[in-house]
């Protein structure tokens, strides 16, 4: 290794992201295998259930890609603007979503439908929708654009004692490595899983923007599966299983980008991850798909005549979780924050679906401490 380096970019080796096929093959055959299994089952839900599954699914990816950087997203709102892409049933009496919400939402539906070659200008315009204001929290930043400065430090820390992570390339460089990154996108025959994780580090690495690399090199592995294995809908949310490991997440990538850790260059235990991330949001889709069946089923059987908008807009939290999975379950304090009425309300509509037979007592819950969940059956 060159003396005096420490980012995987200033290596005379970069872009070259080698790694051990012999490693990654099992992977990829499992991979391979769950999603054929995905495929065949969603291919056997009806109309009414695919939708579902997929505006799920997109709620899903939307929401916990901004998670995973520390923006939280208003799932009615997201949900909402899926809605309008995806169902055709869609009650806009019902509209909460916001230009915010639906920009984002037009992100995900280009980067998985439109196969075009992917190109800066369509890059820049997804990050211009992720800051319509060209603000991130409190301070503006240039949306759609790429950064005209080098000092691109990725921290974590309080204020002085900050611990540098990484730093992204110098910003004279960012053009032509971005061109090379689009030409390896739109013309490599690497297998997609593989290509897909690659075009993620790599984006990563660069980091081109003030903000929104994350997300946007997140977007662009999105695109690359979706083009390479020409798939009409995404039913699955990486950014969901990379949620549920954000410290590997980080922890991976930094072990990729300095050389410190990584004197070898070799970014197989890269592959290796994200390949495993991925199968576990196959997984997850596959969980998934049986509390969207659940959901519909308990709609089928929901007389909504006999229910206010409340009621339905709760019902409708609780089938979203499926059963055991609304967090901590319904309590009035809950029902009182999710409806904005006074506890009165809240422990009269409660126990209204109560008696109908719409949501059941948590067993071991009594008193005030009394919770509810969704009727199984």
């Amino acid at each position: 290794m060159q003396k005096n380096i420490k980012w995987i970019w200033q290596d005379a080796r970069y872009p070259l992201f080698d790694y051990d096929l012999q490693k990654v093959v099992p992977l990829l055959t499992q991979v391979a295998y769950n999603t054929g299994r995905l495929d065949e089952i969603t291919a056997m839900l009806d109309n009414t259930r695919n939708t579902e599954f997929k505006v799920e699914s997109l709620t899903k990816e939307i929401i916990t890609s901004n998670e995973i950087e520390g923006a939280y997203l208003n799932r009615e709102s997201v949900r909402s603007s899926v809605c309008k892409k995806l169902d055709a049933a869609f009650d806009y009496s019902q509209d909460t979503s916001t230009h915010y919400t639906d920009a984002l939402v037009d992100i995900l539906i280009d980067s998985n439908l439109n196969h075009e070659a992917l190109t800066i200008e369509r890059i820049h315009s997804w990050h211009h929708a992720l800051f319509p204001g060209n603000h991130s929290s409190m301070h503006k930043i240039n949306a759609g654009c790429f950064r005209d400065y080098d000092d691109m430090h990725i921290v974590s820390g309080a204020i002085g004692r900050e611990k540098i992570h990484y730093v992204g390339l110098p910003h004279k460089r960012i053009k032509d490595d971005m061109d090379r990154l689009l030409a390896y996108i739109n013309t490599s025959q690497e297998d997609p899983y593989i290509k897909s994780s690659i075009s993620h580090l790599w984006f990563a690495s660069i980091h081109p923007y003030d903000d929104g690399n994350g997300r946007i090199a997140r977007v662009i592995a999105d695109y690359v599966l979706s083009r390479e294995l020409d798939l009409n809908y995404k039913y699955y949310s990486v950014s969901s299983a990379i949620n549920l490991d954000r410290k590997g997440y980080y922890n991976t990538l930094e072990q990729s980008q300095n050389l410190i850790y990584n004197r070898s260059f070799d970014f197989t235990k890269w592959i290796i991850w994200h390949l495993q991330t991925f199968d576990r949001a196959i997984d997850l889709s596959l969980e998934n798909i049986n509390i969207v069946i659940d959901k519909t089923k308990f709609w089928d059987r929901v007389d909504q005549a006999n229910l206010n908008e409340r009621q339905i807009k709760v019902l409708n939290r609780l089938a979203d979780a499926g059963v055991g999975n609304f967090e901590g379950g319904l309590t009035a304090k809950k029902y009182m924050g999710m409806t904005k009425v006074s506890k009165a309300t809240a422990t009269r509509d409660i126990k209204e679906l109560h008696t109908l037979g719409f949501i059941e007592q948590v067993r071991g819950s009594a008193g005030r401490n009394t919770r509810y969940d969704i009727y199984r059956h």
